[in-house]
């Protein structure tokens, strides 16, 4: 104990579930990162444009809570790969709008049945009730921590 300050770190909220997601993390990046050398900032990008194909830049940004330089780097080097092309937001010149290429959709078709395999093996430890319940949970944790972030 150092100075009389007291504090368990394994049970402190903020750094248990950084734990668990940077562990879940990990284990979903050894699909993307070792069989189709992508990176994280790359993989959720791509994980962003699934349902619509397309959406602005600003809009990825804030979907995979990444900053606005992470999400130009990564943009760009899968704009190398031929996986995604920028265009011209129409209703603001000075954005861009991401859209999945052919070959983008290709990679997602081949990635996305392997890292749903990865979510099923973490979610077949608990019951049906219990992921339900863990959703219902995460969803308050993180609607009190935006409120916290909301009040400064």
């Amino acid at each position: 104990m150092a100075s009389g300050i007291r504090m368990n770190l394994q049970e402190f909220l903020p750094y248990r579930l950084a734990v668990v997601a940077e562990s879940v993390s990990r284990s979903v990046a050894q699909v993307y990162a070792t069989r189709f050398s992508l990176t994280r900032d790359e993989w959720r990008v791509l994980a962003a444009l699934v349902e619509s194909g397309r959406m602005p830049m600003k809009a990825a940004a804030l979907t995979t809570t990444l900053d606005k330089m992470q999400v130009s780097r990564a943009v760009s080097r899968l704009e190398s790969a031929g996986l995604v092309v920028r265009e011209e937001d129409p209703g603001d010149r000075r954005g861009r709008i991401l859209m999945l290429t052919s070959a983008g959709r290709g990679l997602l078709r081949r990635l996305l049945p392997m890292v749903e395999a990865r979510e099923a093996f973490l979610l077949e430890t608990l019951s049906e009730d219990e992921r339900r319940l863990l959703d219902g949970l995460l969803e308050r944790l993180l609607e009190r921590s935006q409120q916290l972030q909301r009040q400064g």
